[in-house]
C-alpha cells in the first residue's frame, strides 16, 4: 500500500514493530473504508470485528468534540436570553419615556397609542431577529421574508398610507383642532373629529363631511379659528348727496355700544396657545446631579425659545384694533363706506349679523338713505300720435 511504504520509508519508522503497528492501523482503516463503500459486507461482520470496531473507537475525541459544542451552544443560549432580557427591559424603559412625552406635549390619544405599539412591536422583532443571530441560527431568510411582505403591503395600501401619514402631521404639527372652523377648497365647516385617516367636520348646515387627511396635510387651509381676534367689514352704501360724516358718526355710535367689538388696543389679550405648561419649583438639592445638569439645559433651551419669540412677535406687523369708517368708493349710484371692527372669534358671526341689522334700522332715522339701481325712461312725443 502506498500509505504503508510512505510510512516505512521515514526515518521515524525503523524498527520492525512501528512498522507493524502502522500495517495493522492502516489495514484496519482500509477495512472500515471497505465496509462503508460496499453496504453488503455489512453481514459478513461477525461479533469480534464489531466489537474490535467499538473498542478501538475514539470515544474521548467523542466526547471531548460533543462536550465543546454543548459549551458553546449552552454560552450561546446564556447570552442570547441575558440579550433578550436587556433589550426588553430597554424597550420597556423607552416606552415609558415616549409614553411621559406624549403626556406633557398633549398628543391625540390615538396617535400616541398607534405609535407606542407601532414602535415596541417593531423594536421587539429587531431584539428577536437579534437574539436569534447570536444563538447561530441564519437569519437572512426571515429579513427577506418580511422586507417582500413590508413591500407588498406598502404597494397594496399606498393610498391609505398616505392619508395615515397625513394624520400623524396633522396630530402632531396640528394645523387645526377639533372646534376649529376651517375651509378647504370647497368645504367649510367645524372639526369635530380628527381620526388617524380622515378628518370630520360639520358644516353650518349640520352636514357631515369626511375628508382624507392625505390631501389635508399637503393642501391649503384657511383656519378662521386658530387666532383669538378676528376682523369684521361691512360695506355701507349710501346715496349721493347724503352727510358722510353724520353717517360716520351713527356707524361709530352702532359700534361703540357692541361691547363684543373691540374699541383700543389694550382691550385686546392674547394667549399664547402653544405655550407649554411649566414644571413645578423642586429644590436642586433633592435631584442627582445629572437631574440637575438635565434641568439647567432645560431652563436655557426654555430661556432661547422664550427670546426668540419674543424676536418673532416684535418682527410680526402688530394690527390697529381701532375701529374704523372709511369711504372707500365712488360708485355710479352710491358711494360705498368701508367699516372695520375686531372681535374675538367666537363672536364673529353674532356680531356681523347685529350690526348689520341696526346699520339698517338706525341710519334712515337719521335721514340717510340706501339706493338700490333704479332706470329713469323718458317717453318723448311720438310723431302723429
Amino acid at each position: 500500500m502506498n500509505l504503508l511504504n510512505i510510512l516505512l520509508q521515514t526515518p521515524a519508522v525503523t524498527d520492525s514493530v512501528a512498522a507493524s503497528a502502522v500495517e495493522d492501523i492502516t489495514n484496519k482503516a482500509k477495512d472500515h473504508v471497505d465496509a462503508l463503500a460496499h453496504p453488503d459486507s455489512i453481514a459478513a461482520l461477525t461479533p469480534d470485528k464489531v466489537w474490535g470496531g467499538i473498542r478501538d473507537f475514539d470515544w474521548s475525541g467523542v466526547v471531548t468534540s460533543l462536550s465543546s459544542q454543548l459549551i458553546s451552544l449552552g454560552l450561546r443560549v446564556l447570552a442570547a436570553i441575558l440579550i433578550f432580557y436587556i433589550g426588553k427591559l430597554i424597550i420597556n424603559k423607552l416606552h415609558s419615556l415616549l409614553t411621559a412625552i406624549f403626556i406633557k406635549k398633549d398628543v391625540d390619544r390615538s396617535l400616541s397609542t398607534f405609535l407606542l405599539s407601532f414602535l415596541k412591536i417593531t423594536l421587539l422583532f429587531i431584539l428577536i431577529i437579534t437574539v436569534i443571530g447570536v444563538m447561530g441560527i441564519e437569519t437572512s431568510s426571515f429579513i427577506a421574508i418580511f422586507a417582500s411582505a413590508g413591500v407588498a403591503i406598502g404597494m397594496a395600501l399606498s393610498g391609505t398610507l398616505q392619508n395615515f401619514a397625513g394624520g400623524v402631521l396633522i396630530l402632531l404639527i396640528k394645523p387645526y383642532k377639533v372646534g376649529d372652523f376651517i375651509e378647504f377648497g370647497s368645504f367649510k365647516g367645524t372639526v369635530k373629529e380628527i381620526q388617524i385617516f380622515h378628518t370630520i367636520i360639520i358644516t353650518p348646515n349640520n352636514e357631515r363631511i369626511i375628508i382624507p387627511n392625505g390631501g389635508l396635510s399637503t393642501g391649503t387651509i384657511n383656519n378662521y379659528s386658530a387666532e383669538g381676534y378676528r376682523r369684521i367689514e361691512w360695506r355701507v352704501s349710501l346715496a349721493y348727496g347724503d352727510d358722510v360724516k353724520a353717517a360716520r358718526t351713527a356707524i361709530m355710535d352702532i359700534i361703540n355700544q357692541d361691547e363684543r367689538i373691540v374699541k383700543h388696543d389694550s382691550d385686546v389679550h392674547e394667549t399664547e396657545s402653544d405655550s407649554e405648561p411649566q414644571p413645578l419649583p423642586t429644590e436642586e438639592k433633592k435631584l442627582s446631579w445629572w437631574r440637575r445638569i438635565f434641568r439647567r439645559s432645560r431652563d436655557k433651551a426654555a430661556e432661547w425659545k422664550a427670546a426668540q419669540t419674543e424676536q418673532i412677535k416684535l418682527k410680526m406687523p402688530k394690527p390697529d384694533y381701532t375701529p374704523s369708517v372709511q369711504l372707500e368708493e365712488l360708485g355710479d349710484s352710491a358711494i360705498v363706506l368701508l367699516v372695520r371692527g375686531w372681535t374675538e372669534s367666537a363672536n364673529y358671526w353674532p356680531v356681523l349679523y347685529d350690526v348689520n341689522e341696526k346699520i339698517y334700522e338706525q341710519l334712515p332715522q337719521q335721514g340717510l338713505n340706501f339706493p338700490f339701481p333704479q332706470l329713469d325712461v323718458h317717453i318723448g312725443s311720438l310723431p302723429n300720435a
